[in-house]
């Protein structure tokens, strides 16, 4: 049977006595409090399944392993408001992969959550009902505001607060979490403030993300209008939720920035830069010159499938989907132009390990880089 996970801490010791036993007690308590405590974040989302394990030290937390696997867990799901059971084997096994890690490390306390799949679908429940027997790991299925809370706790310490507004902007497979973060409030409270309230002045879940929109608007060479089509179903959506004049005069007089928290983004910034093969560490809160990163976008969508899948930072498995995230940044980037757009490769996981920790932010801020693209 597989060990039932709850969360919090395991730890279990004798009860405190006196004399010889006082001081077993008092010694094995020192040495616990010693040991490097694990927090885990596991995010099942629609496409992928993420952990992060992460060990907390004073300045933030440091990433000690990930791992990431692509499950299409909602695939087909437009179309049959279901879960097929190939998408919940490939994400039962991941989940399992990810349970494995967490015990191997020895950590204590871990968060789980569902996303757009499991909101959306029929068999949802008894879906995770499943993931609970086989891998002993408890999912909770987060709410859109709770997603874009958590997304934006992640960017905390990338947010350029000399700006007034910061569009938070995340690319799920499922759906697309936007939240505009007042910098304002930023500047005026203290981090800790930040935390328990993130300044979100307004937020957005669009029912479009990578997965579903690449199944309304399957990949149609020589359609010159197909991916304007993708374009129009995103506008149609923002539209429809009054989003569309959403600060948009506070990006057009250049007081806002745009933060991009996906695949899509990560992956255009990757092609931008030119890499033989993703690196964090030289993507993560970068500064992209924002026509550039349209001008990659475009460059991609000039290419065939089999052109983008030699591309080392797509490859096989982002590159039947990529164009749909493309479709989305783009709407976003024409309804709030950002000069620089800054790239994250952080968001749900790395907001809840800083819930989990109580912590103020990621690590040390670094300076900010130059921008790349930036055209003369």
């Amino acid at each position: 049977m597989p060990e039932d996970f709850r969360s919090g801490s395991t730890g279990t010791g004798a009860h405190p006595g006196s004399g010889r036993a006082q001081n077993r007690y008092t010694y094995r308590r020192r040495r616990r409090r010693a040991r490097p405590q694990y927090y885990g974040a596991v995010d099942l989302g629609t496409n992928n399944c993420r952990l992060l394990i992460a060990r907390s030290q004073k300045d933030g937390f440091r990433i000690v392993d990930s791992f990431s696997r692509v499950v299409r867990l909602g695939a087909g799901l437009a179309s049959t408001g279901r879960l097929s059971e190939q998408s919940q084997d490939a994400a039962v096994e991941a989940i399992g992969i990810c349970a494995q890690k967490m015990k191997d490390k020895g950590v204590r306390r871990w968060r789980c959550i569902a996303t757009q799949a499991c909101r959306a679908a029929e068999n949802g429940e008894a879906f995770l009902a499943r993931v609970k027997q086989e891998t002993g790991l408890s999912f909770e299925t987060i709410s859109p505001r709770v997603e874009a809370r958590l997304s934006v706790m992640g960017c905390l310490n990338i947010i350029d607060t000399s700006k007034d507004v910061v569009l938070v902007v995340d690319i799920g497979g499922g759906s697309t979490e936007l939240s505009w973060v007042d910098a304002r409030k930023m500047r005026e409270t203290p981090p800790e403030q930040h935390l328990r309230r993130p300044p979100i002045a307004a937020w957005a879940s669009l029912p479009v993300g990578v997965v579903n929109l690449s199944e309304m608007h399957p990949e149609t060479p020589g359609d010159p209008d197909w991916f304007e089509k993708m374009k129009a179903r995103v506008r149609e959506e923002i539209v429809r939720q009054n989003r569309d004049t959403q600060f948009t005069k506070v990006f057009q007089a250049g007081r806002g920035h745009i933060i991009g928290t996906s695949g899509t983004v990560t992956s255009l910034a990757s092609v931008l830069m030119g890499l033989t093969h993703y690196q964090r560490h030289k993507i993560d809160g970068i500064w992209v010159d924002g026509q550039a990163m349209m001008e990659t976008s475009r460059q991609l969508g000039e290419m065939s499938l089999a052109e983008r899948q030699m591309l080392p930072c797509i490859g096989e498995d982002r590159a039947t989907m990529i164009l749909a995230g493309c479709a989305i940044l783009e709407v976003i980037y024409e309804l709030w132009p950002s000069k620089t757009i800054r790239v994250a490769d952080r968001g749900l996981r790395e907001g809840m390990l800083m819930g989990l920790m109580k912590k103020t932010q990621i690590g040390t801020p670094r300076k900010k880089p130059a921008n790349v693209g930036r055209k003369s």
